[in-house]
């Protein structure tokens, strides 16, 4: 999580889940699937599958079978405010760049073609620490990131994001090494892969009184030490959260630091599974990041029919840099599991009136998570 973030106090409750699926198909099919399961149907669903079948398409090849050898290069050709979608169509191999999707580039899905989602992987190795090239600094938490989305209506599918900092022979700069940040409305992940150690996927909006939502289905985050964190109002649905031990061999570590404003929807874990090769109650679900020390901040994760590992810490919140978790809003609600303990004050449940007004409509807040 970023360098600057950790700092003061606030309050509240939690948040909940309803599973909406997400098929990976051809492109119109997933969205007359996904159309119809959220009450598209007839003609919207229609025009939903129909745009996405319209859309352009780039393709991406190393060996230069491709329009373009990058995919950095395949964004750059797409034309500033861009009205509709354009697909970036990568082909399988390990592209190691870093890639910026730029705010006047919406409407961009970038897919990988190969069998599975390891087949295709943008991979780099900057981190929070690390000098930048022209002297000028070191990159800084969200600078840091492999990829950046900066885009309203983003998608990826079907690939890898991948930050692969040596933390053990660079212990002496700030290790925060980010796969993925998003700081941008509308953006739907599925079926992919991010993965890291410190602050692997930052979930942001691009800026705090602006609304960005995260709707990301069937993939997996990998990290250790506040590895889902942000202000974007997020949901993480059917997905499985892997815990990944330190560098030097130890358990221990936070699933999620929210840094969520007042009156927004935070990190929302649904239909789940939290698992590693980590040692039993030595990590945390979450913690609260006041950014800067804004004690207006309300930070909320909430974790909900999920399946927890024995992994997770019987009291699986904690504070953070003065601000108690207890001002915050942090909940549960029907999780099973090793990890899945009985309600106390160390761990608040969701009664299922609350969990009624907190599904993942109430977080998508009216968007509709299409392919098109």
């Amino acid at each position: 999580m970023s360098d600057f973030r950790r700092t003061t106090s606030h309050r509240r409750r939690g948040a909940a889940a309803v599973s909406l699926p997400l098929a990976l198909a051809t492109t119109g099919a997933f969205a007359l699937a996904f159309g119809a399961d959220l009450g598209l149907f007839g003609a919207d669903a229609q025009r939903t599958a129909s745009a996405a079948a319209a859309a352009t398409t780039l393709t991406v090849a190393q060996d230069g079978s491709g329009q373009y050898r990058t995919v950095q290069a395949a964004v750059n050709a797409v034309p500033a405010n861009n009205p509709s979608r354009v697909v970036i169509s990568v082909k399988p191999g390990t592209y190691r760049e870093l890639v910026k999707v730029p705010s006047n580039k919406p409407h961009v899905t970038i897919q990988g073609t190969g069998g599975n989602r390891k087949d295709t992987v943008i991979v780099y190795n900057n981190a929070s620490g690390t000098p930048k090239p022209d002297g000028s600094g070191t990159y800084g938490t969200g600078g840091s990131a492999t990829v950046a989305v900066e885009a309203d209506d983003f998608q990826a599918r079907n690939l890898t994001f991948s930050n692969d900092f040596d933390e053990a022979a660079h212990q002496n700069i700030a290790q925060q090494a980010v796969a993925l940040r998003t700081a941008a409305d509308k953006v739907v992940l599925d079926g992919v892969t991010v993965s890291g150690d410190q602050d692997t996927l930052l979930l942001d909006t691009a800026s705090k009184d602006r609304l960005g939502r995260v709707y990301m289905a069937n993939s997996s985050i990998v990290g250790n030490v506040d590895f889902i964190f942000g202000r974007a109002t997020a949901v993480i649905d059917r997905s499985v959260i892997t815990l990944k031990k330190r560098w030097n061999g130890t358990s221990a570590g936070y699933v999620t630091a929210p840094s969520t404003a007042a009156n927004r929807k935070g990190i929302l874990i649904a239909n789940s599974t939290v698992s590693g090769d980590v040692s039993s109650r030595s990590f945390y679900l979450g913690r609260p990041w006041h950014a800067g020390g804004d004690a207006t901040l309300d930070p909320q994760t909430t974790v909900r029919n999920t399946n927890l590992s024995a992994a997770i810490r019987t009291a699986p919140w904690t504070d953070m840099s003065g601000f108690s978790w207890k001002d915050d809003r942090f909940a549960e609600y029907r999780n099973t599991g090793a990890g899945a303990d009985p309600a106390s004050s160390d761990r608040p449940q969701l009664t299922d009136t609350q969990a009624a007004n907190q599904e993942i409509a109430a977080w998508l807040a009216g968007w509709t998570p299409s392919t098109s």
